[in-house]
């Protein structure tokens, strides 16, 4: 299967995620919020000086949420596709296993009783 070249909002999604995920980045954030709180005095805590802080993180996290979606997303479809390969090439697998994603709740909830119960037995028999 060729690999596709990703869409440039993939590719900024997934940079993002990358860098945002590192310790440095996590240091800026709180090196700002640092330097905005030193900053209260001088500006004689402000209206302005909290809207400034208030506005500009509520637009980040705004922004952020979508960009973790699209990532996390992306993760997820790649690892149900790995599962399904693993289940589909173990021949004891019940292959009918492979689309539990498509199914709603209470059919996962069926399927779930059945392997919970399955394991019970299995306890049982072990010990």
């Amino acid at each position: 299967m060729p690999a596709t070249l990703n869409s440039p909002f993939t590719r900024f999604a997934k940079r993002t995620s990358t860098i945002t995920g590192r310790p440095i980045t996590f240091i800026l954030a709180v090196a700002v919020i640092l330097a905005w709180a030193i900053t209260g005095p001088l500006f004689h805590y402000s209206d302005t000086w909290q809207l400034v802080i208030n506005t500009s993180t509520t637009i980040i996290t705004f922004l952020m949420v979508f960009l973790i979606q699209n990532t996390q997303n992306r993760d997820t479809e790649a690892l149900q596709i790995k599962l399904d390969e693993l289940i589909r090439a173990q021949k004891e697998a019940n292959n009918a296993l492979l689309d539990l994603e498509e199914l709603d709740d209470d059919e996962l909830d069926r399927i779930r009783e059945t392997y919970l119960a399955l394991a019970r037995e299995q306890r049982e028999r072990n010990g």
